[in-house]
């Protein structure tokens, strides 16, 4: 199939991704749009490897108040230029990222944050409550636990489908900059 300009409009809406990127990738997919958009996943997925050790100091602080004014979140995103930062993508983010804390108050940002001692007490908790599970079902229940408390490991809000650490990456693959959260408070009133 031939690569029209049509097709890389199409394309270049979907990903966000350049215009000779998505010609190349829809050239390499031999005009399937689906085929093409998932090179330019896996393209930027591993760009976005290589940026994971890049400093990030730039930013935004992003605050959530939920109708009503009961509850809120403050998140600190990073990037690495301010021109990212003011883009509507990392904006988007960021509000999404403040959402998620207030909807689903994480205790901890990623895995390696969660004390050794407090992942003890957690496996030893689903070890009483499932007798006789096998390490598989353990290592399962463990998993959801943390898909409850750490905000990286959660399903997203908008779509249950994604962990909110794909929608970060994906973020970095769009943008072409590290994209780390620093930080979040939740805020209930009478908490």
């Amino acid at each position: 199939m031939a690569v029209t300009t049509e097709l890389v409009k199409t394309l270049r809406a979907r990903t966000g991704a350049g215009v000779m990127d998505c010609r190349r990738a829809l050239e390499d997919a031999k005009g399937d749009l689906d085929a093409a958009a998932e090179l330019l996943r896996a393209k930027g997925l591993a760009a976005a490897a290589t940026r994971a050790g890049r400093d990030a100091s730039q930013g935004i602080v992003e605050a959530y108040i939920h109708p009503g004014n009961r509850l809120g979140a403050l998140v600190e995103v990073n990037c690495e230029t301010d021109f990212v930062a003011r883009t509507d993508e990392f904006k988007t983010l960021v509000r999404e990222l403040a959402m998620q804390v207030a909807a689903t108050s994480p205790h901890y940002l990623s895995k390696d944050e969660v004390p050794a001692e407090v992942m003890t007490e957690q496996r030893a908790a689903i070890v009483r409550e499932h007798a006789g599970a096998v390490e598989a079902e353990i290592e399962r229940h463990l998993a959801r636990w943390l898909a409850e408390v750490v905000l990286l490991e959660q399903p997203s809000i908008r779509d249950a489908g994604r962990r909110v650490g794909d929608m970060i990456t994906d973020t970095v693959a769009r943008v072409g900059e590290n994209v780390q959260v620093r930080r979040f408070a939740r805020f209930k009133l009478g908490d």
